[in-house]
């Protein structure tokens, strides 16, 4: 069981190199065998403990060999360069699925199949996201550019508008799902282009997703 109680609401954006809506959401294997992933979330209000989260953003980029349930993944934590020392530690433990009752969230399944964990990163998150429209932008310097827009319709170019709802989801309730591009610089090298992204308001605690 969890010791500290800890709750986070705000809004996410994220990225993988699969195909629209992403074989992972469905429990099946993703599009080319391997994940790789970024994304971004801005908390708008949140706690650990004592210690307020309000307005400060966390960003993560993952890379797994094969299906993330096959482990051996890489994570690299970035962190609001505006956290406070106590603030900074919150984040960590949230994210590294710390203070979590096991498999409740994402962080605390991604964090058990992760053979590296690289040092964190504090860093100017630069995020804007629009759930409904499918749009969102991600700037950490250095590390991440990415951007997220709709699905077009390949006959009429208008936009294509599919939701996934999962009511035992460990991130999300729905998500809207679009599409993302995004160029990744550090020890993990990521590439991504017009591939599956999801855009979702997000409120978990150590229990997991509040439905």
């Amino acid at each position: 069981m969890a010791n500290v109680k800890w709750e986070l609401q705000g809004r996410e954006f994220f990225q993988c190199n699969c195909a629209y809506s992403c074989p992972c959401q469905f429990n099946d294997l993703p599009t080319h065998g391997n994940c790789r992933s970024a994304g971004a979330i801005d908390i708008e209000t949140g706690f650990h403990g004592d210690t307020r989260l309000d307005g400060l953003r966390i960003a993560m980029i993952a890379t797994w060999p094969g299906a993330i349930h096959e482990g051996h993944g890489q994570c690299v934590p970035i962190i609001d360069e505006r956290a406070t020392p106590e603030q900074r530690n919150a984040l960590l433990r949230i994210t590294s699925g710390q203070d979590t009752e096991p498999g409740a969230t994402f962080f605390a399944v991604f964090a058990t199949t992760f053979d590296t964990v690289h040092e964190p990163v504090f860093a100017q998150i630069d995020f804007d996201v629009d759930v409904d429209k499918r749009t969102a932008r991600i700037g950490v310097p250095g590390w991440i550019d990415a951007r997220g827009e709709p699905i077009l319709n390949p006959v009429t170019g208008d936009e294509h508008r599919v939701r996934l709802t999962l009511p035992q989801g460990f991130e999300f309730d729905t998500c809207e799902v679009g599409r993302g591009w995004a160029e990744v610089k550090g020890p993990l090298t990521v590439s991504l282009a017009d591939s599956h992204a999801h855009f979702a308001r997000l409120h978990m605690t150590e229990t997991g997703v509040v439905h």
